[in-house]
Protein backbone atom coordinates (compact mmCIF):
# COMPACT_ATOMS: atom_id res chain seq x y z
CA UNK A 1 0.00 0.00 0.00
CA UNK A 2 1.51 3.34 -0.94
CA UNK A 3 1.77 6.03 1.79
CA UNK A 4 -0.79 8.04 2.96
CA UNK A 5 0.09 11.65 1.83
CA UNK A 6 -0.92 14.86 3.10
CA UNK A 7 -0.25 17.63 0.10
CA UNK A 8 -3.92 18.53 -0.52
CA UNK A 9 -5.18 18.48 3.12
CA UNK A 10 -8.38 17.06 1.96
CA UNK A 11 -8.60 12.90 2.39
CA UNK A 12 -10.06 12.33 -0.55
CA UNK A 13 -7.37 14.29 -2.71
CA UNK A 14 -5.28 13.24 -0.89
CA UNK A 15 -5.94 9.26 -1.66
CA UNK A 16 -5.95 10.36 -4.57
CA UNK A 17 -2.24 11.52 -4.61
CA UNK A 18 -1.39 8.92 -2.92
CA UNK A 19 -2.48 5.66 -5.13
CA UNK A 20 -2.01 7.48 -8.67
CA UNK A 21 1.08 8.22 -9.91
CA UNK A 22 -0.13 10.62 -12.34
CA UNK A 23 -2.19 12.57 -9.98
CA UNK A 24 0.94 13.39 -8.30
CA UNK A 25 2.41 14.68 -11.23
CA UNK A 26 -0.61 16.62 -11.95
CA UNK A 27 -0.51 17.75 -8.62
CA UNK A 28 2.82 19.01 -8.71
CA UNK A 29 2.40 20.53 -12.32
CA UNK A 30 -0.65 22.66 -11.21
CA UNK A 31 1.69 24.06 -7.71
CA UNK A 32 2.58 27.33 -9.31
CA UNK A 33 0.83 30.76 -8.95
CA UNK A 34 -1.71 29.43 -6.16
CA UNK A 35 -2.10 27.71 -2.90
CA UNK A 36 -0.12 24.64 -2.70
CA UNK A 37 -2.67 22.61 -0.86
CA UNK A 38 -5.62 23.61 -3.71
CA UNK A 39 -3.13 22.82 -6.60
CA UNK A 40 -3.00 19.08 -5.09
CA UNK A 41 -6.36 18.96 -4.84
CA UNK A 42 -6.83 19.67 -8.91
CA UNK A 43 -6.23 15.99 -9.62
CA UNK A 44 -9.18 15.28 -7.72
CA UNK A 45 -11.54 17.21 -9.33
CA UNK A 46 -10.23 16.06 -12.57
CA UNK A 47 -11.14 12.17 -11.60
CA UNK A 48 -14.58 13.36 -9.85
CA UNK A 49 -15.33 15.45 -13.43
CA UNK A 50 -13.73 13.33 -16.23
CA UNK A 51 -14.30 9.90 -14.48
CA UNK A 52 -10.50 8.65 -14.68
CA UNK A 53 -7.11 10.01 -14.53
CA UNK A 54 -5.94 7.64 -17.18
CA UNK A 55 -3.31 9.63 -19.66
CA UNK A 56 -4.41 7.94 -22.35
CA UNK A 57 -8.10 8.84 -21.86
CA UNK A 58 -7.07 12.78 -20.85
CA UNK A 59 -4.63 12.86 -23.67
CA UNK A 60 -7.28 12.09 -26.51
CA UNK A 61 -9.89 14.06 -25.02
CA UNK A 62 -11.46 17.13 -26.80
CA UNK A 63 -9.28 20.31 -25.82
CA UNK A 64 -12.23 22.37 -25.63
CA UNK A 65 -14.13 20.26 -23.59
CA UNK A 66 -11.43 19.27 -21.13
CA UNK A 67 -10.60 22.61 -20.52
CA UNK A 68 -14.18 23.80 -19.69
CA UNK A 69 -14.32 20.72 -16.75
CA UNK A 70 -11.22 22.30 -15.74
CA UNK A 71 -12.16 25.67 -15.33
CA UNK A 72 -15.70 24.77 -13.70
CA UNK A 73 -15.84 26.55 -10.15
CA UNK A 74 -14.13 25.71 -8.17
CA UNK A 75 -11.68 25.10 -11.12
CA UNK A 76 -8.26 22.88 -10.52
CA UNK A 77 -6.35 26.49 -11.15
CA UNK A 78 -6.66 30.18 -11.21
CA UNK A 79 -5.56 29.74 -14.72
CA UNK A 80 -7.71 26.56 -15.27
CA UNK A 81 -8.20 26.59 -19.47
CA UNK A 82 -4.75 27.47 -19.37
CA UNK A 83 -3.37 24.03 -17.27
CA UNK A 84 -5.96 22.50 -18.55
CA UNK A 85 -3.76 22.38 -21.54
CA UNK A 86 -0.48 21.47 -19.83
CA UNK A 87 -2.32 18.55 -18.06
CA UNK A 88 -3.00 17.19 -21.68
CA UNK A 89 0.83 17.71 -22.13
CA UNK A 90 1.93 15.86 -19.46
CA UNK A 91 -0.55 13.02 -20.23
CA UNK A 92 0.49 12.90 -23.98
CA UNK A 93 3.96 12.46 -22.72
CA UNK A 94 3.05 9.79 -20.52
CA UNK A 95 1.48 8.07 -22.87
CA UNK A 96 4.26 8.85 -25.59
CA UNK A 97 7.35 8.11 -23.86
CA UNK A 98 6.28 5.20 -20.38
CA UNK A 99 3.42 4.02 -21.68
CA UNK A 100 1.42 5.58 -19.72
CA UNK A 101 2.69 4.56 -16.58
CA UNK A 102 3.69 7.72 -14.55
CA UNK A 103 5.66 5.67 -12.11
CA UNK A 104 7.91 4.50 -14.66
CA UNK A 105 9.57 8.28 -14.51
CA UNK A 106 11.22 7.24 -11.59
CA UNK A 107 10.74 3.54 -11.43
CA UNK A 108 13.28 3.07 -14.55
CA UNK A 109 15.85 5.75 -14.20
CA UNK A 110 19.03 4.34 -14.02
CA UNK A 111 19.86 7.15 -10.87
CA UNK A 112 19.24 10.56 -9.82
CA UNK A 113 20.84 12.63 -12.95
CA UNK A 114 18.33 10.45 -15.26
CA UNK A 115 15.31 11.60 -12.43
CA UNK A 116 15.75 14.97 -12.73
CA UNK A 117 16.50 14.79 -16.29
CA UNK A 118 13.30 13.14 -16.79
CA UNK A 119 11.28 15.43 -14.93
CA UNK A 120 12.40 18.87 -16.53
CA UNK A 121 11.58 17.42 -19.67
CA UNK A 122 7.67 17.45 -18.58
CA UNK A 123 5.61 20.02 -19.18
CA UNK A 124 5.34 22.57 -16.64
CA UNK A 125 8.51 21.05 -14.76
CA UNK A 126 11.81 23.26 -14.94
CA UNK A 127 15.03 22.40 -12.61
CA UNK A 128 13.62 23.58 -9.16
CA UNK A 129 10.10 21.91 -9.73
CA UNK A 130 11.94 18.74 -10.61
CA UNK A 131 14.41 19.14 -7.58
CA UNK A 132 11.07 19.71 -5.47
CA UNK A 133 9.65 16.43 -6.74
CA UNK A 134 12.31 14.54 -6.46
CA UNK A 135 12.32 15.82 -2.77
CA UNK A 136 9.04 14.23 -2.43
CA UNK A 137 9.81 10.88 -4.27
CA UNK A 138 12.71 10.98 -1.64
CA UNK A 139 11.52 12.00 1.52
CA UNK A 140 7.72 10.72 1.49
CA UNK A 141 7.81 7.39 -0.77
CA UNK A 142 11.12 6.36 -0.53
CA UNK A 143 12.49 6.59 -3.94
CA UNK A 144 16.00 7.33 -3.20
CA UNK A 145 18.40 7.31 -5.71
CA UNK A 146 22.39 6.63 -5.02
CA UNK A 147 23.67 10.75 -3.69
CA UNK A 148 19.84 11.76 -4.22
CA UNK A 149 20.14 13.93 -1.17
CA UNK A 150 23.29 15.97 -2.35
CA UNK A 151 22.08 16.12 -6.51
CA UNK A 152 18.65 17.63 -4.96
CA UNK A 153 20.50 20.04 -2.37
CA UNK A 154 18.33 21.60 -0.03
CA UNK A 155 15.21 20.50 -0.73
CA UNK A 156 16.70 16.95 0.65
CA UNK A 157 17.07 18.32 3.60
CA UNK A 158 16.50 16.21 6.41
CA UNK A 159 13.79 18.12 8.76
CA UNK A 160 14.02 21.73 6.49
CA UNK A 161 9.97 23.25 5.65
CA UNK A 162 11.10 24.57 2.04
CA UNK A 163 8.71 22.84 0.02
CA UNK A 164 5.87 20.37 -0.86
CA UNK A 165 8.28 17.39 -0.20
CA UNK A 166 8.03 18.57 3.67
CA UNK A 167 4.10 19.04 3.76
CA UNK A 168 2.87 15.94 6.35
CA UNK A 169 0.24 17.65 7.75
CA UNK A 170 -1.25 21.02 8.83
CA UNK A 171 1.80 22.20 11.19
CA UNK A 172 4.72 21.24 8.85
CA UNK A 173 2.24 23.26 5.56
CA UNK A 174 1.85 26.47 7.81
CA UNK A 175 5.95 26.27 8.25
CA UNK A 176 6.77 25.86 4.08
CA UNK A 177 4.38 28.83 3.90
CA UNK A 178 5.99 30.69 6.74
CA UNK A 179 9.45 29.53 5.02
CA UNK A 180 8.41 31.30 1.59
CA UNK A 181 7.04 34.37 2.93
CA UNK A 182 10.40 35.08 4.68
CA UNK A 183 12.22 34.16 1.43
CA UNK A 184 10.13 36.70 -0.50
CA UNK A 185 10.67 39.20 2.17
CA UNK A 186 14.57 38.94 2.02
CA UNK A 187 14.13 38.90 -2.01
CA UNK A 188 12.12 41.98 -1.63
CA UNK A 189 14.85 43.74 1.03
CA UNK A 190 17.49 42.19 -1.04
CA UNK A 191 16.07 44.36 -4.05
CA UNK A 192 15.32 47.29 -2.40
CA UNK A 193 18.76 48.08 -1.66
Amino acid sequence: MAPQLQLAQDPKADEVLSNDPFALLVGMLLDQQYPMEHAFRGPSKILDRFGTLDPAMIAAADPETFADLAATPPAIHRYGRSMAGRVQQLARVIVEEYDGNAAAIWATASGIDELLERLQALPGYGEQKARIFAALLGKQLGVRPHAWRKKIGPYAEDGSHRSVADVTDEVSLQKVRDFKKAQKAQKKAEAAK
